[in-house]
């Protein structure tokens, strides 16, 4: 199986932390999207088994059209094999969502809505410069429900300087009495060239505490436990049976394609990403070039990889799978690697290999570069 991103590189407003590439002149978005079919043609040989899960990311999705959106769906049947039970996911922010539109999104095949809801709390939306409110997130989950879009993501972001404890836990009650169930929980982070990179700098804004955010996350993984969220992965909660497909199959190293400016495509023996430029993206597509890089994945890449990603994982490594793909001597490597964090109790034993202990979960990064080969 495989699965097809496509990024929209458009937003109304650009919230201060982010460092995606987007822009807000919305009125080229028309000729985004003939660029993107045209792409969409361009690389119907990319993918060699069937397509899975099909994601709209950004940027922001819930700006495009009715008809954008029929075009786009259109050409993907037509280029590709795509399986009749696909997870077709859209993100949208929730001052985009109206009872029409989820109507709408359900009749053209979107069956689980991704909402950037980021915070409950209309100071801590404000300081991120989100282009929503408090209210208009709890209507945009009333209208998805309303509309039968029951397979709902949500995502919170936690130690923003005026993000209290107590408000923390007052956003995980709120998704919890609507029933999502699938929560995404992402600790700010300062990116450079970011409008919050700046502001910190200049200092007209306090900076994140990283102390603070360790709370957070602490907090976080026990109030979601306790209400019977599965922590999945490192930044993930669903309860059982939602765990996003598009993003577990990304974990487990299965080929994907990446569909519009910035976007990343992976067949496990090389990466591509398309260029980060709007204009430069539809001019080449209209000359009909693909504007990408490709970087073939060496074995030590492909195997930090592999690390990093399944130490974020609730399974862990898997030492057979991990055998099998890199042979004898990576093996031996990872076990030398192994022993003094076992010994530390940052790693526990699984049945089929190992994993982050769970109190040094918010360390599973740093970790995971224990085991790098460079």
């Amino acid at each position: 199986m495989s699965g097809i991103y496509i990024h929209i590189p458009f937003c109304r407003k650009a919230c201060h932390y982010c460092n995606f590439h987007f822009s807000t002149q919305v009125q080229h978005i028309d000729d985004f999207v003939e660029a993107l079919l045209q792409e969409i043609k361009l690389q119907k040989g990319y993918l060699t088994s069937p397509v899975e899960t099909i994601y709209f990311g950004g940027g922001t999705p819930s700006l495009l059209s009715e008809q954008h959106l029929n075009k786009i769906i259109a050409a993907l049947h037509k280029q590709f094999t795509i399986v009749p039970e696909v997870e077709f996911t859209l993100e949208a922010n929730p001052d985009d969502i109206s009872e029409l539109k989820t109507q709408l999104w359900k009749s053209v095949g979107i069956n689980r809505l991704s909402i950037g809801i980021q915070s409950f709390q209309n100071e801590a939306l404000a300081w991120m410069n989100r282009a929503h409110n408090t209210q208009q997130s709890i209507q945009a989950i009333e209208f998805a429900k309303a509309a039968g879009m029951h397979n709902i993501s949500a995502d919170l972001i936690y130690g923003t300087p005026h993000l209290t404890d107590e408000a923390l836990l007052k956003d995980i009650e709120l998704l919890n009495y609507y029933e999502i169930p699938h929560i995404s929980c992402y600790a700010l982070t300062v990116e450079e060239k970011t409008a919050l990179h700046h502001l910190i700098q200049e200092k007209k804004i306090e900076n994140v505490d990283a102390e603070k955010q360790a709370r957070h996350f602490d907090l976080l993984v026990a109030e979601l436990n306790s209400k019977g969220y599965e922590h999945y992965e490192i930044s993930n909660f669903s309860l059982p049976g939602h765990r996003s497909k598009h993003n577990s199959n990304y974990w487990k190293g299965i080929p994907y394609l990446g569909l519009g400016p910035s976007a990343h495509s992976f067949n496990v023996h090389s990466r591509q990403w398309n260029v980060s430029n709007n204009h430069l993206y539809i001019q080449s597509i209209q000359e009909g070039n693909i504007p990408f890089e490709l970087e073939a994945l060496a074995t030590a890449t492909r195997f930090n990889e592999y690390m990093m990603i399944s130490l974020r994982l609730l399974e862990g490594v898997d030492m057979s799978e991990l055998a099998t793909r890199f042979g004898e001597a990576y093996t031996a490597h990872t076990q030398m690697v192994l022993t003094p964090l076992l010994t530390e109790g940052k790693l526990v034993k699984t049945q089929k290999g190992f994993a982050i202990a769970k109190n040094a979960r918010f360390l599973a990064d740093g970790i995971a570069s224990d085991f790098f080969i460079v």
